[in-house]
C-alpha cells in the first residue's frame, strides 16, 4: 500500500502520458487526454516518485498520508 496521496493538478496536466509510461497500473489518461489516478497503490513508492518526476509540467504532487507533508514536488 502506497505511503502517499496522489494529485493531479489537471489545470497543469498537458497529457503527455509519462506517468502512464513509468507507472500503467497507478495512471491512465482520461477521456480529455489528462492524468488520472486508477490505483494508487498500483506500483510501489519508487515507483510513483519516478512517474511523479517524468511529469513534464510538475502536474503531479505526492502528499505523505499520515503527515500531510508534500513529498514531490519538493
Amino acid at each position: 500500500m502506497s505511503k502517499f496521496q496522489i494529485i493531479v493538478d489537471r489545470d497543469l496536466c498537458i497529457g503527455a502520458a509519462s506517468c502512464v509510461g513509468v507507472a500503467p497500473d497507478v495512471f491512465d489518461l482520461d477521456a480529455d487526454d489528462k492524468s488520472v489516478v486508477i490505483n494508487p497503490d498500483g506500483a510501489d513508492d519508487e515507483t510513483i516518485i519516478q512517474a511523479a518526476q517524468a511529469c513534464p509540467q510538475d502536474a503531479i504532487f505526492l502528499k505523505d498520508k499520515k503527515t500531510g507533508e508534500q513529498i514531490y514536488p519538493e
